[in-house]
């Protein structure tokens, strides 16, 4: 997923993006900046990986973490939507998963990760099982299918 496509593509638009990410732990903004010049279409991003950063930081209503998990398209699209009013951004992407190893269940098994994108008027979510394919690559996996979401509403 080429980030540097990303950012040609957001400036051409005069769009700034940013990120709110769980399991991927700052993959997602470690990516886009990886890439010079990215300071003028990525302000900041945000790594809430405690339900309670997810609260503080980006605004999740506690309420909608107790009624659907922080692994929630729910929770993803509230992720999604904080970053992006937080950030002051056109375009939000949010990523909340398992990982593994552990972690999972029966209704939420290791590798589902639950995807937002917010822009003005709309934010839409998704989920993707990849199944037990080891911390490293769930995680890497999440980054790459975030970033192409990013890019996909880019007209990428």
């Amino acid at each position: 997923m080429s980030a540097a496509a990303i950012l040609a593509r957001a400036r051409a638009a005069g769009l700034r993006i940013t990120c709110a990410e769980s399991c991927t732990g700052g993959m997602i903004a470690a990516a886009l900046t990886d890439v010079p010049g990215s300071s003028e279409i990525f302000d900041a991003g945000f790594v809430t990986y405690a339900d309670a950063a997810k609260q503080a930081l980006l605004g999740v209503d506690p309420a909608l973490i107790a009624a659907h998990g922080a692994v929630s398209e729910e929770v993803a699209r509230a992720m999604a939507d904080g970053a992006r009013a937080r950030a002051h951004a056109d375009i939000a992407v949010a990523v909340t998963g398992i990982a593994g190893p552990g972690g999972g269940s029966a209704e939420k098994p290791e590798g589902r990760v639950c995807f937002a994108l917010a822009q003005a008027g709309q934010t839409t979510a998704g989920t993707v099982d990849f199944g037990a394919l080891g911390r490293d690559a769930v995680r890497r996996a999440a980054r790459d299918h975030a970033l192409g979401l990013i890019l996909r509403v880019l007209g990428g």
